[in-house]
């Protein structure tokens, strides 16, 4: 076989990865072997391993213990609505990250006090170490996770209020703008960044698949006027979901 100039293991790979989406290659079917690859197309065996490594990294195949290398599956995917409009009542944890009121779903979560790192504490425009409320949620859409969320609050303005726990308390699971209207805080607006990543393993173990596999991170702060009240990291896998935003026009 001719190939361009990049390196073998690449050339190899992107071959493969032609075969799997043109269905040459379809889902559940056994990769080449090793030596099938080393064979086929006159290349090492590090050339070989390397390539089938870049083809588990991207998520197109699946090592089976005892078993070998499987193209995945790879589902349709699903859409998370996002808005950058929140409005107060009805705006639970699961609304406020999945806007789509025709979507239904559950999520839980764990709160706990910390100190705030360095890019949170940035965030939230606080000072590296200062307090915060940090909660991690998973979001459910039937039985199959969505998405995972962590939550920073600055516990410097709500510590000593009714809503210093997200889901405790008589605004428990109301969503951050009508818990912070709670306090007189007005949030007005929001910023979300999204970046795309490997999952890591912690992730992975939740929202299934691999570590290594694609996610999509949101970055959310919400802030009233210039002062961040809430800051979250968004967490979707994105071989199965795609987010889409829906904004006003002012």
């Amino acid at each position: 076989m001719s190939f361009g100039e990049q390196p073998a293991y690449l050339r190899v790979a992107d071959d493969l990865r032609q075969q799997i989406t043109d269905g040459s290659l379809p889902p559940h079917t056994r990769l080449p072997s090793q030596a099938s690859i080393r064979a086929s197309y006159g290349v090492s065996d590090t050339v070989a391993l390397e390539a089938r490594k870049v083809l588990m990294a991207e998520g197109l195949v699946e090592g089976r213990s005892g078993s070998g290398t499987y193209v995945r599956e790879r589902p349709v995917p699903r859409t998370i609505a996002r808005s950058g409009y929140r409005t107060l009542g009805e705006c639970s944890p699961f609304r406020q990250e999945q806007a789509d009121e025709r979507v239904r779903g559950t999520w839980e979560a764990q709160s706990e006090r910390g100190e705030a790192a360095p890019g949170i504490a940035e965030r939230l425009r606080v000072e590296p170490g200062d307090p915060v409320m940090c909660t991690r949620y998973v979001f459910r859409v039937g039985t199959e996770p969505s998405m995972v969320s962590t939550s920073w609050e600055p516990l410097g303005l709500t510590g000593r209020t009714p809503v210093v726990l997200p889901e405790q308390g008589p605004l428990a699971g109301r969503g951050v703008v009508e818990r912070m209207a709670a306090i007189d805080v007005i949030v007005d607006n929001v910023a979300e960044e999204v970046e795309a990543r490997p999952a890591l393993a912690a992730e992975a173990r939740v929202l299934g698949g691999l570590p290594g596999h694609p996610v999509l991170v949101v970055r959310r702060t919400y802030r009233a006027g210039c002062l961040p009240v809430e800051t979250a990291d968004v967490v979707v896998p994105a071989d199965r979901f795609r987010v889409a935003y829906h904004l006003p026009v002012r």
